[in-house]
């Protein structure tokens, strides 16, 4: 037998309406918020991430799928959502759109990690990335889009904010935290010894024991934000406090990859054990810049939708019902089940889940499958209902039947259901 790779899962049909319940709230959030949806490939080439996510961080390092094409070119499976949107955005001249450019996307990522609870090795994430905007209004918005999210979603969790400043301020603050961990080094991780000449503010992400004792008194990017970025991140705190968005400033917050500046933040909670972040995102002004295009700010978020899943499933988040086939029409013989295959087929193409028997069941077997089903409605189609053109339609929640006519069943089940 052959089994689903190691960090990957199923979706069963028992599950399926779940995930779509998550996706079509996030299409809803993103048509309030006036956000068009983008498909970027599942294929990109390593070029765009060692740029754009950066060479210091872990997903570059030590997570991406990466490998050589049968014409000797690299490509990597695209382990986040915001550098193809950003490719996606120079090559095909959305500079040249009104701004701001205002999209979203549902896609599929791959990063190799240790598989855990909420953290597999092919995950998806629904994400907003919104170009052109350097106003604190738009980290605003955008803040406020994963909030209504997650509200949405019946998801409970804490809105953690922080800014990481422009490449001014953060170069000061680097050297202070060079100063900060130089005594330290050698008691820290081999990845934190070379973080710390490359890109120290990565060293405040590190998850290893060893260092988050040397991490937590380490000093604050806040204290060192030149008055731009200062004034940006009071912009954003004074809009959320104005619509009563509650959040915490955690100066710990710098994320897991290099494109952020400015904004950063987290939707974060303690139901889904270590892998707390259920949403997080900020500002990356320089991203499209770093990748060939023109200066360009831009901002946007990513939700793992497995760990969604989860989460509402421990939290006993409110799922909708299992969208169920409304009825079940049986034909007890050949011909019978030709009208019952007709009369399906008309519900069907009129917008009625209906369903019918396509395994030769006997009149009992197919009345217990529709129960099975979970159907509300069951009618049989046989030689006395051909005859006189009526079948009996039976509701199975409280027993009752009554007497339609053929034609007239869309017509019966729209006035009970108002479909």
């Amino acid at each position: 037998m052959i089994n689903v790779p190691k960090g990957t899962k199923d979706v069963l049909p028992n599950q399926s309406y779940k995930w779509q319940f998550v996706e079509n709230t996030a299409r809803e959030v993103a048509r309030v918020f006036n956000l068009s949806e983008i498909r970027t490939p599942v294929l990109e080439y390593t070029e765009l991430f060692k740029r754009g996510v950066g060479e210091t961080t872990d997903v570059v390092n030590k997570e991406m799928y990466t490998f050589e094409d049968k014409g000797g070119r690299s490509v990597t499976l695209k382990p986040e959502g915001t550098a193809g949107a950003a490719r996606l955005f120079i090559e095909n001249g959305l500079a040249s759109s009104p701004m701001p450019v205002k999209t979203y996307y549902i896609t599929p990522a791959f990063r190799y990690e240790r598989p855990q609870a909420g953290r597999l090795r092919e995950f998806h994430q629904f994400g907003i990335e919104i170009f052109g905007s350097k106003a604190y209004e738009t980290d605003a918005e955008v803040i406020f889009a994963a909030s209504s999210f997650l509200n949405k979603l019946g998801v409970k969790s804490r809105l953690e904010i922080n800014s990481i400043g422009c490449k001014t301020c953060r170069a000061e603050y680097n050297r202070a935290l060079k100063n900060y961990f130089a005594p330290h080094l050698n008691d820290m991780c081999a990845s934190c010894r070379s973080r710390y000449d490359k890109n120290p503010l990565r060293m405040l992400d590190c998850k290893e024991d060893c260092c988050k004792k040397f991490t937590k008194d380490a000093p604050a990017i806040t204290d060192y934000l030149c008055e731009e970025c200062a004034g940006h991140f009071d912009g954003v705190k004074k809009l959320l406090s104005e619509q009563d968005l509650k959040y915490t400033v955690n100066p710990r917050i710098v994320r897991g990859l290099d494109y952020y500046s400015k904004t950063v933040f987290e939707f974060v909670t303690d139901a889904i054990g270590a892998q707390g972040t259920v949403c997080g995102g900020g500002r990356y002004d320089g991203l499209i810049e770093e990748l060939g295009g023109a200066p360009m700010p831009a901002i946007g978020f990513a939700a793992g939708i497995e760990r969604l899943l989860i989460l509402m499933e421990n939290t006993d988040a409110p799922f909708p019902d299992e969208d169920k086939p409304l009825i079940y029409i049986a034909g007890l013989d050949e011909k019978s089940r030709a009208a019952a295959f007709g009369a399906v087929t008309q519900l069907r193409l009129k917008g009625v889940r209906a369903e019918l028997d396509h395994m030769s069941r006997s009149v009992k077997a197919q009345f217990k499958y529709a129960d099975k089903l979970g159907v509300k409605y069951v009618a049989a189609i046989g030689e006395n209902e051909l005859s006189s053109g009526e079948v009996n339609i039976k509701n199975m929640k409280d027993g009752t039947q009554e007497k339609v006519k053929l034609e007239n069943i869309y017509a019966y089940l729209t006035a009970k259901e108002k479909i």
